[in-house]
């Protein structure tokens, strides 16, 4: 009588243990969908907040997530009696299309709208589209974003030229490099190197400019401006791990770039010549008009933004710059900043609940024309000449700014929050 008691307890708790186990079509939707939006530069929160609202949805009963930049550990099932997954990814080029789609993938599996198979499917499919815009459309937007970034910079018209020119070089490079993936890792370097020295080259060819703000334009696309403003949103959410890997990275790439320049300064010096210099002087206002909208536009390129999006990515920088120069005029730098932020946050949340796709898409262009990079890539320069004082003041600018933009996203989510994820909604 003991001993079949005993057997029956036995059989009782396998079958307890087995309808505790997760659905493995299910999980392996979850951790495909995770895995994708992470290498296509998804938050942490975000990222955490759509896996949980499917796992819900598809009854994987006390499911856990945390994600880093380079990795995602999902756990399902009671707490004695967990299954942890760990999964290592390698964090690839933003690209807002595949995103936006990815996400649309993951609300229609948690709203019911679709089956974690068919899910797995979409979400291959979309992996696997093509860019919607050649290399040769891409190589061609980074010289005219970089033309056009030398309005926000204050620079004039040769400034303008050399920094298209320097923009256009980067592209090119950046198709060899990826015909060489061995040495995709020194890419930030060599291309700082190669852009400073050739704007010294610029220098004599064109006139007297200002070279630094050539070279910062040439490498405007590289400078990790995005990346130190989610680092320090995630901070501010609390996703720590995440905020300070991102920091780290935002820091290491500030370093790369700066030495790059450093070494292609004398490199120029010593083939040019000492460039001629002058004090950048700001171009006419119908320039900075074009560039309000050129640049928005080639942001839409180079993130893979669908092209049907592109007016509202127009629209929302437009209104982001705007309003930062309005708060500047009224409040001071950082308060102009905070205000292009908020008025970004804004739109991209409107966009959100007009259009029912995620609001990143014109969130991450619009703050692109309003984030610190540049700032924070002089600051070090100013270091490595070892002007400290000045290095130092236009360092403590930089986290001014990015605390003003995180704190405009903030309160942005605030007024008008996100929609809600899940059965529902």
């Amino acid at each position: 009588m003991t001993q079949n008691a005993g057997v029956s307890a036995t059989d009782q708790a396998t079958v307890e243990r087995r309808r505790d186990e997760p659905d493995p079509v299910a999980a392996e939707f979850v951790l495909r969908l995770g895995r994708a939006m992470q290498v296509y530069g998804m938050s942490a929160r975000r990222l955490e907040d759509l896996l949980g609202a499917a796992a819900d949805r598809l009854r994987l009963t006390g499911h856990q997530f945390f994600s880093t930049p380079t990795s995602i550990m999902a756990s399902f099932g009671p707490v004695g009696r967990q299954r942890t997954h760990m999964l290592r990814t390698e964090p690839g080029e933003v690209n807002l299309g595949k995103l936006a789609e990815l996400e649309q993938v993951g609300i229609n599996v948690a709203e019911g709208r679709c089956t974690p198979a068919e899910g797995s499917a979409a979400v291959d499919r979309i992996a696997a589209a093509p860019s919607p815009y050649g290399k040769a459309l891409t190589t061609v937007a980074y010289g005219l974003l970089s033309g056009a970034a030398c309005q926000f910079l204050g620079g004039g018209e040769r400034e303008s030229l050399a920094g298209a020119a320097l923009g256009l070089g980067l592209g090119v490079l950046a198709l060899l490099i990826g015909a060489v993936p061995r040495i995709g890792g020194v890419f930030e370097p060599l291309a700082a190197f190669l852009v400073s020295a050739g704007a010294i080259g610029l220098a004599h060819l064109l006139g007297p400019m200002s070279v630094l703000t050539a070279t910062v334009a040439g490498l405007i696309v590289l400078l990790p401006g995005l990346t130190l403003t989610t680092a320090m949103t995630e901070l501010a959410t609390r996703h720590l791990a995440s905020g300070v890997a991102r920091l780290s990275g935002a820091f290491s790439t500030f370093l790369t770039l700066a030495f790059g320049v450093a070494l292609g300064n004398r490199v120029g010096e010593a083939i040019f010549g000492a460039a001629p210099a002058a004090q950048a002087v700001g171009g006419v206002d119908w320039a900075g008009l074009v560039a309000l909208i050129v640049a928005p536009l080639c942001f839409t390129v180079i993130l893979r933004a669908e092209p049907r999006d592109a007016p509202w990515i127009v629209l929302a920088g437009a209104l982001g710059v705007m309003g930062g120069r309005l708060g500047a005029a009224t409040f001071g730098v950082e308060l102009g900043t905070f205000a292009g932020s908020l008025v970004v946050g804004l739109a991209g949340s409107g966009y959100e609940r007009l259009r029912r796709r995620q609001a990143s898409v014109v969130v991450v262009p619009g703050i692109l024309l309003l984030v610190p990079g540049s700032v924070g890539f002089r600051s070090l320069t100013n270091l490595m000449d070892r002007q400290a004082v000045t290095g130092i003041e236009t360092a403590f600018s930089m986290i001014l700014t990015a605390i003003a933009l995180v704190a405009g996203m903030l309160v942005a989510g605030v007024i008008l929050p996100e929609r809600r994820i899940g059965p529902g909604a």
